[in-house]
């Protein structure tokens, strides 16, 4: 049978089939029926019928084949006209009811055996076939024991470290006590330094000069090597180097034994400063401060550890809040600098866990347009591990005295590798801010920023730092080994600032190879004292 409809769609022709000649016209009153809307009606019908089909398919492909065609469209298309999702397609609400629930260690432990792997949770719900809110306590309580078992191991893994990190090793102990011994029966071992003719280049501005402070002979050797070696006006270097009362006679011996000319060395202890010794010095008074209120605030290490509320990276700077790295007079002095050499114009402080890789002569080139500390931004840079510290990472912003005087994302600085004008410093009054905020730190009971010297010193130079180029400072090579060696190797100074120095067993091998290339290990004090690669 055929259906012919004709142009004007007022004619309907039925015709049996192909050989008959018979046909049945039908006239559509235009008063009675729409033409247009049996046209219509066609088409929508045609178009319901084919997405029938393909519901159909698609349930059946999917294995609902129990459904029928009505019911898998019913089943389909109902949530959805009355405003809301199937209830099979979301997690069930009592699911998210158990997980909301404190946790209870006392009923997790008292409770069956807890799944220790995803594994034995799968094959124990498999084998149950436990209802939702079932399956959700016994995955809470998995979760719940295997972080207890991941915070735990996170606690041991810092608390080694600290003790690592805190601890020094024989071997520097026995070549601090092998140079003192040295000092005193040799008589090379006690050379002035500089010889005398030399000690006019001390005070002389046309030539460069580098201050390190440290109490580490070998970190100092491996400073003054690195920084000799890669000069190319190595005649034009001075190096004054500061150290405490304890290591002075060590440090003067290495260097009296170990030349470096044409570069100038200068081996001082901070008690045969004139300035240091007159009077009272505010950062030792703030320092005995600090040791005091820190003692009590803090508490030891086992008591921090047997704390079972705090997050580990709190328990971590607890941890090095303990460090005497921060109660040594070497990790403050240069705030002093102004002071301690008040003939000198610009100076380059060096931290002494860094390695200098090329020539940095062109550092007193660089135009500080007034400002006082030349210093590499840490808050731009491809590595988003380490350049990222804002002034929210150093500066504790729910303490109103800080968010009252900061700005929470400015962008951070390095210590480490600094320009200092001292000439532009007299002019202000940084120690004195310095001294003021240590003062404020410890009538709030040390909570104004996480200890050490770069919170205080972010905002005493605040408003006084010139940005330098990224390649003078790579930092981060002592808290993680993500840096490549080619950046490295390309960077012009290197810092190990983190636990991992270059000269503990816990170093990244990797990159402790940049340190140790500046290491002489056939030097008899390096052998004797077992100092290997």
């Amino acid at each position: 049978m055929q259906l012919h409809i004709s142009p004007s769609l007022r004619h309907v022709t039925v015709l049996p089939g192909k050989g008959f000649r018979e046909f049945m016209k039908v006239k559509v009153g235009s008063r009675r029926f729409s033409y247009r809307m049996v046209f219509y009606s066609l088409l929508f019908f045609t178009f319901l019928l084919r997405f029938v089909f393909v519901l159909t398919a698609v349930d059946t492909i999917d294995g609902e084949s129990k459904c029928s065609t009505l019911g898998c469209l019913g089943k389909r298309l109902g949530p959805r006209i009355m405003g809301r999702r199937p209830e099979s397609t979301g997690v069930p609400e009592v699911i998210y009811q158990v997980l909301e629930e404190p946790v209870k260690q006392d009923e997790i432990q008292r409770g069956p055996e807890v799944p220790q792997s995803l594994e034995e949770f799968v094959a124990e719900m498999k084998d149950s076939r436990s209802d939702a809110q079932n399956f959700a306590i016994r995955l809470k309580a998995m979760v719940t024991l295997l972080e207890e078992r991941t915070r735990k191991a996170k606690i041991q893994e810092y608390l080694y470290r600290h003790v690592a990190s805190s601890s020094i090793p024989k071997q520097l102990h026995c070549l601090a006590l092998r140079l003192a011994n040295e000092h005193s029966t040799n008589a090379n071992a006690r050379l002035q330094l500089p010889t005398p003719e030399l000690v006019p280049s001390l005070v002389d501005n046309s030539l460069f000069h580098f201050v390190l402070a440290s109490d580490n002979v070998l970190a100092a050797s491996v400073v003054a090597a690195s920084l000799v070696q890669n000069s190319l006006h190595p005649e034009k270097v001075v190096l004054h180097i500061i150290t405490d009362r304890k290591t002075n006679c060590p440090m003067q011996a290495w260097f009296s034994l170990h030349s470096l000319a044409p570069a100038i060395i200068e081996v001082k202890g901070l008690h045969q400063f004139d300035w240091f010794a007159k009077g009272k010095v505010p950062v030792l008074e703030a320092m005995e401060k600090d040791q005091r209120v820190r003692s009590q605030f803090r508490g030891g290490s086992s008591a921090i550890v047997a704390n079972n509320t705090e997050k580990p990276y709190v328990i971590a700077a607890k941890l090095q809040a303990l460090s005497p790295k921060y109660n040594s007079l070497m990790n403050h002095i240069r705030i002093h600098l102004p002071e301690l050499f008040p003939s000198l114009n610009k100076v380059v402080f060096l931290d002494d866990d860094i390695v200098i890789q090329t020539d940095l002569s062109p550092l007193w080139d660089i135009d500080m347009d007034g400002k006082v500390n030349g210093a590499v931004e840490t808050c731009r840079g491809d590595d988003k591990f380490v350049m990222s510290k804002k002034f929210k990472s150093y500066l504790n912003f729910s303490h109103p005295l800080i968010a009252k005087h900061f700005d929470p994302n400015e962008c951070a600085w390095a210590y480490g590798m600094n320009i200092f004008d001292l000439e532009a410093w007299r002019k202000t009054k940084i120690s004195h801010t310095y001294h003021y905020w240590l003062e404020e730190n410890l009538k709030s009971d040390l909570s104004l920023w996480q200890l050490g010297t770069l919170p205080p010193g972010l905002i005493a130079f605040h408003g006084h730092v010139h940005i330098i180029d990224p390649f003078w400072h790579m930092l981060g090579l002592g808290y993680q080994d993500n840096t490549s060696m080619a950046n490295a190797k390309s960077a012009g100074v290197i810092h190990f600032n983190g636990r991992a120095k270059p000269w503990l067993d816990i170093a990244f091998p990797k990159l402790r190879q940049l340190w140790t290339k500046y290491v002489d290990f056939s030097d008899k004090f390096i052998k004797s004292c077992h100092i290997r690669p």
